[in-house]
């Protein structure tokens, strides 16, 4: 068995987070995910809370899960009513499952002015609920709510809960900082006073993370002993969050030596995976997982992890399926730029010309707000124009775009018009669009396409809108940046101009030039975002 387990509850206590929202066919996909990454526990919510949770145990009897075992979440009896008579206890019983978890209150201030009842039969509640499920042959965790709150209030009531929990034979206590607002020194003190206390039951941690501390509380817990970790994954829970499993998983197979999955390496994807499953935005500066966790700008950095990455990396990227990653900005030095075009396959030298000239005009286009962390692309089209690589494909001689609003109840009209050269030939096109941005799009793909018609493979995927300087008002700096992609793969760009139309323009250019860049040489459409 291992020393410390993983009990995930990203599909109960994750989605009280808002804007965390999951289907049953979705809890069904990430449960089967979790299984796959090696978790033990995996809590699917409470049967009859709601139709999706009772959906969604019925469902879960026909997983065949390979390593984790599934768990119904739920509370104690309720005061003055026979365990065997609770409605909720028997919903519990019905999921099926192997493991039922309940909770039951730690604080007294909870169980006088919450429940409205005494002492005596709050501990009788949890130890019946726990010897009832028992008897029906279920594994049991217990988790005591607000314990950590309780136990700062009255170390002996909050005690005299968790011995109610043990006489009624629960498998785990499972000690909860509910309210997120215990310090690390606070819970390994009151953990090495539980495992004094009542030595024959092995102990968990749950906390959340108020005061930023859900992971390091986890960590506290286990070197004061703890068996079992309870978190989601991305952190996701009610208000800021549960402790961080995508955090906790490293910290324990890589800073402490404690092996709790057996390939961490999956752990990026499986990160992605459920931020993707449940519609949101990934986190880029999340520890180990996020993007921008082994990214590098200063130049003085980049220099030294070329020559050695552990020298500003605590861990080797790959042990969590991240990359390292050089950002080019006005802080960058040319060592960023040359490790970018190495990574392109464009030749550039350190010390050359071309090196220094690309430096050079990064750090303008900086100065003038220009950011190229998120727009790979079109720091790459500027690399290749100083390399003998480019050739021009078209150029732009005019463009017009104009917005017609009508009083009579006629749909506004966007519309757009383009001239380009190609060549020693000209086209002209006009374009109508939802907006003006997508009429200007739609047009200059329109005098491009006779050309080169393998553009019809690129979407613009999304486009963002940035002011720079907001204190020049209507007349300050816009910074766009566009993502496309060709359904392979996707590149970001980016435009500034005082003239949000000219910026948009500027990005929309960048990514066609690209594009045709690649395919002209006969490249992938790498990321480059």
């Amino acid at each position: 068995m291992k020393s410390v387990q993983l009990y995930d509850t990203t599909l109960r206590d994750g989605t009280q987070g808002e804007g965390f929202q999951l289907s049953m066919l979705d809890k069904l996909r990430i449960a089967q995910r979790l299984d796959a990454f090696g978790v033990d526990y995996i809590e699917g919510g409470w049967p009859g809370s709601n139709p999706k949770d009772i959906e969604f145990f019925q469902e879960a009897k026909k997983l065949d899960l390979a390593h984790a075992k599934l768990a119904a979440f739920g509370s104690t009896r309720r005061a003055g009513m026979a365990v065997g008579d609770d409605p909720q206890v028997r919903l519990l019983l019905e999921a099926e499952t192997p493991v039922v978890t309940i909770f039951g209150k730690s604080w007294d201030l909870h169980v006088t002015e919450v429940l409205r009842t005494t002492a005596g039969e709050n501990q009788a509640m949890i130890r019946d609920t726990v010897r009832h499920l028992k008897t029906h042959g279920r594994e049991v965790v217990y988790d005591a709510e607000h314990f950590f709150d309780g136990y700062k209030a009255s170390p002996e009531h909050a005690l005299a809960t968790l011995k109610a929990a043990a006489e009624g034979g629960a498998d785990v206590l499972v000690l909860c900082d509910t309210n997120g607002g215990t310090l690390p020194s606070e819970v390994m003190q009151i953990c090495r006073a539980v495992t004094e206390a009542i030595p024959g039951t092995p102990f968990g941690i749950h906390t959340h993370n108020d005061c930023e501390l859900a992971v390091a509380n986890a960590i506290a817990a286990v070197k004061a002993g703890g068996v079992q970790v309870q978190g989601t994954i991305n952190g996701y829970g009610e208000r800021t969050g549960n402790c961080n499993l995508t955090s906790v998983i490293p910290i324990l197979q890589l800073k402490m030596g404690i092996e709790v999955v057996p390939e961490l390496e999956q752990l990026k994807s499986l990160s992605y995976f459920v931020d993707d499953v449940s519609n949101n935005p990934h986190f880029a500066r999340a520890p180990f997982v996020g993007r921008t966790a082994f990214a590098h700008k200063g130049g003085m950095h980049v220099n030294a992890v070329q020559k050695l990455a552990r020298s500003y990396e605590h861990i080797e990227p790959g042990a969590v399926g991240n990359t390292q990653q050089i950002l080019v900005s006005e802080l960058s030095g040319q060592m960023n730029i040359l490790l970018k075009a190495e990574k392109l396959g464009l030749g550039l030298e350190k010390g050359s010309p071309e090196a220094k000239s690309v430096l050079a005009r990064v750090k303008d286009l900086e100065h003038e707000g220009y950011s190229f962390e998120a727009a790979g692309g079109s720091l790459e089209l500027l690399i290749r124009k100083e390399t003998a690589s480019y050739e021009k494909p078209f150029e732009l001689k005019e463009f017009h775009t104009s917005y017609r609003l009508y009083r009579d109840g006629h749909d506004p009209v966007c519309e757009a018009t383009v001239k380009v050269h190609v060549g020693d030939e000209a086209e002209y096109t006009v374009a109508e669009g939802r907006g003006v941005v997508n009429a200007l799009d739609k047009a200059l793909r329109k005098a491009l396409k006779p050309f080169y018609p393998e553009i019809a493979e690129v979407s613009l995927l999304d486009y963002k809108v940035r002011i720079i300087d907001g204190h020049d008002a209507t007349a300050a700096k816009t910074r766009v940046l566009v993502v496309s992609g060709d359904g392979k793969s996707t590149w970001g760009t980016v435009g500034v101009s005082e003239n949000i139309i000219e910026a948009s323009w500027i990005a929309i250019v960048d990514s066609l030039d690209l594009f045709l860049q690649r395919h002209r040489a006969k490249l992938p459409q790498t990321e480059t975002v």
